[in-house]
């Protein structure tokens, strides 16, 4: 197995074969990304055996943008018989994988696979089983184990493979599922809430996430974003000229600051999160973000840059580099993530931790 597997967003795949390709030629892994238009996913192919286990040890699955889950996985299984497409799946994984703790069988995140997908949910059952005995799958579930993945791209056409439980996406094929809340006031309500899920471990929503916490939310009309928040029990200054929900204003938790998102500057000093979801162009949108984080007006920060129709992953790129370079050079230490949700569309959401101040004497306000 000497391929690397990543599903993406549709539409998204030069972007994604792009990202691998800067990220495993950083780690002195070379090869070729085999890209499909509208697939949902890229192969990037090394040269050198052994490379694609090296590379999914060594890239953290966290710090790729575009995408949503990363296998190294084998040649394509071809034409399997509709008799028995168990044997040859058993026979690829038996060597290569032992003790896997858990098995996926998907399919890429398109329209045309959905009638595909409804066989994977049947199919898994009887692989379980057949690979248990083979010993490809321990007896019993295991979140410290390897991941099996088989991968359906076609009736009788799958790739298969492995993900490390450590260094891979949790959710089947790389998407939380989560439900719209009828009392939300947009769709939007989701991409905060699914970033809650990527960006902050469970263990740590009761701290960071905490009831009483003080948040801002920038071009928050109608309170898509505002509604996460507020079901968090947290108090929010809601900046924006339009309208707000009234079933949010009836909370007595939200404050409404008819201004503008960019010229806005908050009164209190105890926000901790701020988040923002305007449409305009993204470096002025991380330069904002910069200034927040820079004044200490904030502690954590979500928010999302909308993409360009080209260069959309030199375009975030950049953007995040001079994230991090204003912080540095003002010696703030900041974790920086970013990621195309599964909700997002053709944007970007970033999260940026402010941690604490990395010029000796500066202690972090916060």
């Amino acid at each position: 197995m000497n391929k690397v597997l990543l599903y993406c967003r549709q539409g998204f795949e030069k972007e994604c074969a792009a990202e691998i390709t800067a990220k495993a030629a950083e780690r002195e892994v070379y090869g070729f990304a085999r890209v499909k238009e509208d697939s949902a996913y890229v192969l990037f192919e090394c040269y050198q055996q052994g490379e694609a286990e090296k590379l999914i040890n060594e890239l953290q699955f966290s710090k790729l943008i575009f995408a949503r889950q990363m296998i190294v996985v084998g040649e394509l299984l071809r034409d399997l018989p509709q008799e028995d497409r168990i044997t040859p799946v058993v026979g690829m994984l038996t060597g290569a994988v032992e003790k896997g703790g858990d098995l996926r069988v998907e399919v890429p995140d398109t329209n045309a696979s959905k009638e595909l997908l409804k066989f994977c949910r049947k199919f898994t059952v009887p692989l379980r089983a057949s690979l248990r005995k083979a010993g490809v799958l321990l007896n019993y579930e295991s979140a410290k184990r390897p991941v099996v993945h088989v991968f359906f791209i076609a009736p009788g056409y799958c790739y298969v493979g492995y993900s490390l439980s450590h260094n891979n996406s949790p959710f089947f094929m790389g998407i939380p599922r989560l439900k719209f809340p009828s009392d939300a006031p947009s769709r939007s309500t989701l991409k905060l809430e699914e970033a809650f899920h990527v960006f902050i471990p469970a263990d740590e929503w009761d701290e960071r996430l905490a009831s009483g916490m003080w948040a801002v939310d920038l071009g928050a009309c109608p309170g898509g974003w505002t509604y996460q928040l507020v079901k968090r029990s947290m108090m929010v200054n809601a900046v924006d000229n339009g309208p707000m929900a009234p079933s949010l204003m009836e909370t007595g938790q939200v404050f409404h600051q008819r201004e503008d998102g960019f010229k806005y500057r908050p009164t209190r000093n105890n926000n901790y999160w701020l988040v923002c979801d305007m449409v305009e162009k993204p470096v002025r949108v991380a330069n904002l973000m910069v200034d927040w984080l820079l004044n200490g007006w904030c502690r954590e920060a979500i928010f999302n840059l909308k993409l360009p129709m080209k260069k959309r992953y030199e375009e975030v790129s950049q953007n995040l580099a001079m994230i991090e370079e204003k912080l540095k050079a003002e010696g703030i230490n900041a974790q920086i993530q970013a990621r195309q949700l599964y909700h997002d569309r053709e944007e970007v959401t970033v999260h940026i931790r402010r941690i604490w101040s990395a010029i000796p004497g500066r202690r972090d306000e916060r």
